[in-house]
């Protein structure tokens, strides 16, 4: 398919029959989907994520809120180029970006899943965050509902916030609880976790995060 058809494609079929809403800015996106030929694949804080089946490895994300995100991540994807790690910018418009779709499971259904998650996805998604950096970019905001694997492999599907100063501790903090905790005590024989008990560890490293922030 061509690029202007697939463009077409989104105008027409796409964009007119979607509806991206939230009530809370710290809430992911709720997405209606309307139209007849676009499946809805994933949601984030800004936008939402569609897969037109005449193209499998493409995906649009396209913007619900603050439009003038869409242009950081567009530098963040120019800055990156072509590398193994991460997503490739195709194309974009007013209020989406066309992204080449990167396969796998992200490491916190795979937690879920009993899907074992080998040493070489956290070197390779330490190589890409390394890459980032060398470029110019700050890493921000890694953690495992955005890190995906697939056959063995690493690759990072969110860099929308690697524009932003500071550091953020949550990949770090995520590999010494690889390393400690799930290499030693759940790799091998990995079972199934529920997944309250995976959103409850979440959630409450959150409420971690923000005590120690206050602390200082």
């Amino acid at each position: 398919m061509s690029r202007d058809h697939y463009i077409k494609l989104i105008e027409k079929e796409l964009l007119p029959y979607i509806q991206l809403t939230s009530s809370n800015p710290f809430d992911p996106i709720f997405v209606r989907n309307q139209s007849k030929s676009w499946k809805t694949i994933g949601n984030g804080n800004y936008a939402g994520v569609f897969l037109h089946g005449s193209n499998p490895g493409r995906v649009v994300k396209v913007y619900g809120r603050s439009p003038e995100e869409l242009k950081k991540e567009i530098d963040v994807y120019k800055r990156l180029g072509n590398h193994e790690t991460f997503s490739n910018l195709i194309a974009h418009g007013e209020n989406y970006l066309v992204l080449k779709k990167l396969e796998g499971i992200t490491l916190f259904d795979a937690i879920i899943k009993g899907i074992p998650i080998p040493e070489t996805v956290i070197k390779d998604i330490d190589r890409g965050l390394d890459y980032a950096r060398s470029v110019g970019l700050n890493p921000y905001d890694v953690h495992g509902k955005n890190v995906v694997m697939y056959k063995g492999r690493g690759y990072i599907v969110d860099v929308s916030d690697f524009y932003k100063d500071g550091y953020c501790s949550k990949w770090d903090d995520l590999k010494k609880a690889y390393f400690k905790i799930y290499q030693r005590f759940l790799l091998k024989l990995h079972p199934p976790i529920p997944f309250f008990i995976v959103d409850r560890v979440r959630k409450g490293y959150r409420v971690y995060r923000k005590l120690k922030k206050r602390r200082g």
